[in-house]
């Protein structure tokens, strides 16, 4: 598993989110695939105050108590949420300008990647939002991401994790499911992003349904469940151990 940090230069949706801060405007944050055809992400969505989240992402930070650790936070908005609300919480992302960015909006921020030993902490509740399952990257990483929540879980604490299962795409006509049984995990997808002359390296992302979860994760002493669900095979669940 990459536990690299970005450098600015390879940093394109951090410098998006910068440009927009200062500018009240950015440019088109272009996202690539090789499973998919190129799309964008609107940079505005990723200011979202608290009443434009999805319900998903309102009902994990109603949740959330005690020390709280926002992981791959972006531009700080669920921080900046919790904040209102009178929780505090620590933000994380490997992007540097991401970073800079919240620090200039006020939230407790720092450039650390969740699964590099040198980060430590005990939290009560970790969130991971905005398809927080993606930084697992595939699969065959879960087993690295349940040990390493492990060690930042404080006794009693939980993880929120929000996700989509993927399937619908290979939905036939008929209602039935088209899937390679022989082929990758249809949640693994690889992601390169482009903002302006900025492009970041290819880097692995996962979706997982919530089945596929829960069976990975019990095998390490989590328990899971749904705790709110979306209009498109998307959802929260909540992780805790005994």
């Amino acid at each position: 598993m990459n536990i690299n940090l970005l450098s600015e230069e390879k940093d394109p949706m951090g410098a998006a989110i910068y440009d927009f801060l200062k500018h009240g405007k950015a440019g088109r944050l272009r996202v690539f695939s090789s499973q998919f055809d190129e799309d964008e992400i609107p940079v505005t969505e990723l200011f979202r105050a608290y009443k434009d989240m999805p319900r998903q992402e309102q009902v994990a930070l109603q949740l959330a108590k005690g020390r709280i650790l926002d992981v791959g936070a972006g531009s700080g908005c669920h921080s900046l949420a919790l904040k209102e609300i009178g929780k505090e919480s620590l933000a994380i992302d490997i992007s540097p300008l991401s970073v800079k960015a919240m620090q200039k909006r006020g939230v407790k921020a720092l450039q650390a990647n969740v699964f590099d030993e040198h980060f430590t902490g005990q939290f009560d509740t970790i969130l991971m939002l905005m398809n927080g399952s993606g930084i697992i990257g595939k699969l065959k990483n879960m087993p690295d991401f349940c040990l390493r929540m492990k060690q930042l879980l404080a006794p009693g604490g939980c993880i929120l994790l929000d996700s989509s299962d993927l399937r619908y795409l290979y939905e036939d006509e008929d209602g039935s499911y088209v899937l390679d049984l022989a082929a990758d995990y249809y949640g693994e997808v690889d992601f390169q992003m482009q903002y302006k002359q900025i492009k970041g390296d290819s880097f692995d992302w996962l979706y997982v349904d919530f089945d596929t979860l829960s069976a990975y994760v019990s095998q390490y002493g989590f328990h899971s469940e749904i705790v709110a669900e979306g209009d498109h095979y998307d959802y929260l669940a909540k992780l805790w151990l005994d």
